[in-house]
């Protein structure tokens, strides 16, 4: 799975420089862009019993595929952390989720102004746990104890996530900035959680620039 994942990445990413690089003209159907942004991630369902939001990253790159004049087909590759935080009193911890990540957006776009448009953008995300750690700390009696692991591998939380996510942005000319959620629909904890597995939830705020 980690090699097909991967593989598909590799590809997808080539694959968009390649059609960037071959439609530069305004008329064409293909557009690039850029863009980065921060997450706020939290866990939701089974086992998501007292998480708290955690903030994050999200950087990438995507390829515009204009269907008609208000339609698109929009693939992206980015590098997102997601996670949360738990614990109470005098025992606190972080989970730091990093994940390579390919959302498939259909979007709609709908013209407000001269070379203002508001995009609308419904699609499924996939995505694979690349890095990460997990980090605690406890005081007893008195001492203070620390631990940091990896978030991913044998024993620890599981890599492939994917699940649904929507979004609005407002373009103007080649500036994107925009709102989105996501919705996890697979468990993330198989195995390793006694009361039960939670499942990835987060919402992002995004800047980006349209080539």
């Amino acid at each position: 799975m980690k090699k097909l994942f991967l593989t598909v990445a590799i590809l997808l990413g080539c694959n968009m420089l390649s059609m960037a690089q071959n439609y530069q003209t305004t008329d064409s159907k293909v557009s690039w862009n850029v863009k980065a942004g921060m997450n706020i991630s939290n866990w939701t369902g089974d086992g998501s019993d007292g998480s708290k939001a955690k903030v994050g990253f999200k950087v990438g790159a995507g390829m515009e595929y204009a269907l008609d004049n208000t339609w698109s087909l929009q693939p992206s590759l980015f590098l997102t952390s997601k996670g949360a935080k738990g614990g109470d009193g005098d025992t606190k911890a972080t989970i730091n989720q990093v994940y390579l990540e390919l959302p498939v957006n259909l979007q709609a776009r709908v013209p407000v102004a001269d070379k203002t448009n508001i995009l609308f953008a419904a699609g499924p995300y996939f995505a694979y746990g690349v890095g990460g750690k997990i980090s605690g700390g406890a005081s007893i009696d008195g001492v203070d104890y620390s631990v940091s692991t990896n978030t991913f591998g044998k024993n620890r939380f599981k890599r492939f996530d994917a699940g649904l996510g929507l979004g609005v942005s407002l373009e103007m000319s080649k500036v994107i900035v925009g709102l989105e959620g996501q919705l996890g629909l697979t468990k993330i904890g198989d195995g390793i959680m006694s009361d039960g597995s939670p499942k990835n939830i987060n919402f992002g705020v995004t800047v980006g620039y349209k080539f």
